[in-house]
């Protein structure tokens, strides 16, 4: 499974940003590091297209990063997607124009069909903190890597 969940997010990671899609560009150039036993590491790169007038990070990009992240978290563990029924997220800094970040999910606790993942966003050359996510998740029918992107 942990296979498949970083195969999953390697292919989002290589498609060319589609602004119809919002995931798409949000997740194009990550660097999938790990993903094994409900954690994930990656990287990356924030581009122009994901930063503000001023350059710095969108918060949105930073929130559809941290879902999908969080997803791939729990999909290697579990044989299936779940989707976000409660997120809280906190910043604590901002990141800019091509400064690299370090992206780490895990998942922290399981309540019958639901699941908590904790993510967690830090600028890789002073790993200061950018951003922290906390997800509840519940089962979808959608199974992720059967479908196509």
């Amino acid at each position: 499974m942990e296979t498949d969940a970083k195969k999953w997010l390697e292919s989002l990671s290589r498609m060319k940003p589609n602004f119809d899609r919002f995931s798409s560009v949000s997740l194009s150039g990550i660097n999938v590091l790990s993903a094994d036993h409900g954690r994930v590491v990656c990287s990356f790169c924030i581009p122009s297209y994901l930063t503000d007038a001023e350059g710095y990070w969108q918060p949105g990009a930073i929130v559809t990063l941290m879902d999908v992240v969080g997803v791939v978290a729990i999909m290697s563990i579990e044989d299936t997607m779940k989707v976000t029924v409660d997120l809280a997220i906190s910043f604590f800094s901002q990141a800019k124009l091509h400064e690299e970040v370090e992206i780490e999910a895990h998942t922290v606790e399981q309540k019958g069909k639901l699941t908590m993942v904790v993510v967690h966003i830090r600028k890789k050359a002073s790993q200061q903190l950018v951003a922290v996510g906390r997800q509840w998740m519940i089962f979808s029918s959608t199974r992720p890597f059967e479908s196509k992107l």
